[in-house]
């Protein structure tokens, strides 16, 4: 891994949402959502659908909505810039093409106004309508030079296609081209019903539904078709970088599993990940396999799954101040930066 210089700077959260009320109104009563709301009941279960819903009006609502509150809580972590994308409830990639354009129009006017308001405290995450690839290109285009968001959240899968399906191709040539900053953040995971107990629909689904997502960009040859992609994963990747060995062992004695250019492991150099994976050694770990240089600050705000002291899960595992300078603030603000692009050899 490349070496990287001694950053002093503001120290930048890379996962932190925000609400975008205008799309309730968007998609209430629509065929589409009752659809999804039906996948999520089954996913995780009536008592953890419940206990969001009740979350989210008396804990989670205040802290989306208000951006004073957002700042104090900033503040307290010790944040001094938040990437704000939306709740991933909000991705809605069962919409047609007419309502998808209106869905992410209301989102990414919503975000850069936040930014606008604020842009000392916040950059901004656009949403893309990926079941769309075009139009997602198309989308993410205007958020960069209309709204100047310098990248966007998507989800592990669209509307049942992976990642991996070339009928996406032209939302990747369009985020290599823009040197945009994607944030690959899962909700809801295939296993289904299988999960429904004890909140494991969050609890193993979101981890597994990024490991899948990971592992499609690498094995369907997107990282090699598009080696300039920025791509950064959150919940640490799941269990992607920690399970690569495996990966790496049936490349070599499975002829079918060579499907890209290079070893998995070695694909390390093209992807990002977020500091959320919980515990010391979980993270001490992290760094180790990936590289200081990419990994990033990131909370989850203001879900309860997320942490209110990233800088000091940070110091505890004794990192030197270039690589921590890196982590807390100094990979982000260089991969959210579209004049200075990167690339697999020099990230």
């Amino acid at each position: 891994m490349t070496a990287v210089a001694p950053v002093t700077g503001p120290t930048v959260d890379i996962h932190a949402h925000i609400d975008v009320p205008a799309i309730d109104a968007l998609v209430r009563g629509k065929p589409g959502l009752a659809a999804e709301q039906a996948d999520q009941l089954a996913t995780f279960g009536a008592e953890s659908v419940r206990r969001n819903i009740e979350l989210a009006s008396t804990s989670y609502r205040p802290l989306l909505d208000d951006l004073g509150r957002r700042f104090a809580q900033m503040d307290a972590s010790g944040v001094d810039v938040h990437a704000i994308s939306v709740v991933p409830t909000l991705y809605h990639y069962w919409a047609d093409r007419s309502l998808a354009a209106e869905i992410v129009a209301a989102a990414n006017e919503h975000i850069a106004a936040a930014v606008a308001a604020r842009p000392d405290r916040l950059v901004g995450l656009a949403a893309v309508a990926l079941q769309h690839p075009e139009l997602a290109a198309e989308q993410l285009r205007s958020a960069h030079g209309r709204q100047g968001l310098p990248g966007a959240e998507i989800s592990t899968a669209v509307a049942g296609r992976d990642l991996s399906d070339p009928a996406l191709d032209p939302f990747w040539a369009a985020a290599e081209e823009l040197g945009s900053l994607l944030f690959v953040h899962p909700w809801g995971c295939s296993l289904g019903s299988r999960l429904a107990p004890a909140y494991l629909g969050n609890i193993v689904g979101n981890p597994t539904e990024t490991t899948v997502a990971l592992h499609h960009l690498v094995f369907g040859g997107v990282l090699d078709r598009f080696p300039r992609l920025r791509i950064c994963a959150a919940h640490g990747g799941g269990y992607f970088p920690h399970y690569l060995g495996r990966a790496d062992h049936a490349y070599r004695v499975r002829p079918e599993s060579r499907t890209m250019k290079r070893l998995p492991s070695e694909y390390l150099d093209s992807l990002y990940f977020d500091s959320l994976v919980y515990t010391d050694d979980g993270l001490s770990r992290l760094v180790a396999i990936a590289g200081a240089e990419h990994v990033l600050l990131g909370t989850d705000y203001p879900f309860d799954m997320g942490v209110t002291d990233p800088l000091d899960r940070i110091d505890r595992i004794g990192l030197g101040a270039e690589d921590r300078a890196a982590i807390t603030g100094g990979n982000a603000t260089r991969l959210l930066s579209p004049s200075s692009p990167s690339s697999p050899s020099s990230p």
